[in-house]
């Protein structure tokens, strides 16, 4: 088979296997539960950690080993059975090199919707294989099995490798995209004090797993709440890593900011542009309506209504998860993977000309005058190439300053509270409000 073929979605489901590789690493508590895994997921080799390769000849057709042959090899699972051999580099004219994504949570609702998004190319592009590395608990582990068997029936060409385990020092290995979307929800009766330290410590050790495996230019999403100082956690315990490389998610607010402006001004979505989000995924985030635009011009133009703007707009962003928890019972799954493909399209592909995107990132330069040493949601651009440089073309008005030094507050307060878990001492936590967003609880 030529190479042109090869860059067909439909030849290479139908005539290249993907070269997949399956890899369940088990580190388990005790004996008992490692066995009942072991009858729950025959069959398995008798080694702890096990690799099955499965690659594909991109010269001709591949022809599967014959059974009595491949009885020799480990066993394996599922279509991981089937091994090919493999006569060629994965890069190819038409098709790029491998690149490795990391999914923190990956047993979770949001991975539910993410994982195919990104299997089917849809994010990085119809020209790009990628390795999913899918991190859960001892818990999730089982509940991995079957993401891991969901993608293998999906058949997507360009998911080249599946890895599933619980330890973030094996799932990160080589990792160039990390994100972690795993987090403790917020229990009955809990501080946010509390949630801060218990979901910090898990973003801590994530941050040294990433810092000792992952590609020394690995671009890390953190999505788990709270996300801005769970990011700013990560990034002090992975110190060979650039600080620039974390950000906190902030899209989904940007995206219900848009929504409320289109509606509000009779228009549709694609229609609003340079649109921020300043500071905390938080209720005291700031969606910035006087640097935005609709059609082209700034939204007090359009939007007559200015305390509309300053009021239930404001409280609409902000308040929207909590509102459709009321609504459907469930927090925002779908729309929240769709605004982490929205996050990482920003960075890979140019920002259009004249517009920007919001992202959590560290403040450290930043040309607003913000406090520095905080991951802080702000206006960014991009060349596409993985990397952003932050907006210095916006303008400010006093009602816009209150409200960024507001939010501002919040995160310094927060940054005091883990203080012990980003190497600056003893914490001290004075958070004055309870600020947590529905979806945290």
């Amino acid at each position: 088979m030529g190479v042109a073929e090869l860059s067909s979605p439909a030849t290479a489901s139908t005539k290249t296997a993907s070269r997949l590789h399956y890899s369940s690493q088990l580190s388990l508590s005790s004996t008992r539960l490692y066995n009942n895994l072991r009858r729950s997921l025959r069959p398995i080799s008798r080694a702890r950690h096990f690799n099955i390769s499965c690659s594909v000849n991109q010269v001709q057709a591949p022809v599967a080993v014959p059974r009595e042959e491949s009885k020799s090899k480990s066993d394996c699972y599922g279509v991981f059975c089937l091994t090919y051999d493999l006569k060629a580099e994965d890069e190819t004219k038409s098709w790029k090199k491998l690149v490795n994504v990391a999914v923190s949570g990956a047993a979770g609702m949001i991975s539910n919707h993410l994982l195919f998004k990104l299997a089917s190319g849809e994010v990085l592009g119809p020209d790009q294989p990628i390795a999913l590395k899918l991190l859960g608990s001892e818990r999730s582990l089982q509940a991995l099995e079957g993401v891991a068997m969901e993608l293998e029936d999906s058949l997507f060409p360009l998911l080249r490798e599946v890895k599933i385990g619980i330890d973030p020092y094996e799932v990160f290995e080589d990792a160039e995209w990390a994100l972690l979307i795993g987090a403790k929800p917020r229990g009955p009766g809990m501080e946010r004090a509390g949630l801060l330290d218990i979901n910090g410590q898990i973003f801590a050790e994530q941050g040294k797993a990433l810092n000792a495996v992952a590609s020394r230019n690995v671009k890390v999403i953190v999505v788990g709440n709270p996300c801005n100082t769970n990011a700013l956690i990560c990034l002090k315990n992975a110190p060979n890593i650039p600080a620039k490389n974390f950000h906190a998610l902030t899209r989904l607010d940007e995206n219900r900011a848009k929504c409320q402006l289109a509606l509000k001004a009779g228009v549709f979505y694609d229609k609003v542009s340079n649109m921020t989000i300043w500071g905390n995924h938080s209720t005291t985030q700031v969606p910035d309506f006087l640097n935005a635009r609709i059609n082209g011009l700034p939204v007090k133009e359009v939007i007559k209504d200015h305390k509309w703007l300053e009021e239930e707009f404001t409280e609409k962003v902000q308040k929207r998860g909590g509102v459709l928890i009321q609504k459907w019972g469930r927090s925002s799954a779908a729309s929240t993977a769709v605004s982490i493909v929205d996050a990482m399209k920003s960075l890979v592909i140019p920002t259009p000309e004249g517009d920007w995107f919001s992202t959590g990132v560290y403040t450290n330069g930043n040309p607003y005058g913000i406090a520095e040493d905080l991951v802080f949601s702000m206006p960014c651009r991009s060349k596409g190439d993985g990397d952003y440089e932050l907006v210095k073309d916006v303008i400010f008005d006093d009602y816009l300053r209150k409200r960024i030094a507001k939010t501002e507050a919040e995160l310094l307060a927060e940054k005091r509270c883990v203080a012990h878990l980003t190497g600056e001492g003893i914490a001290y936590c004075d958070i004055k409000e309870d600020t947590m967003l529905p979806g945290e609880m």
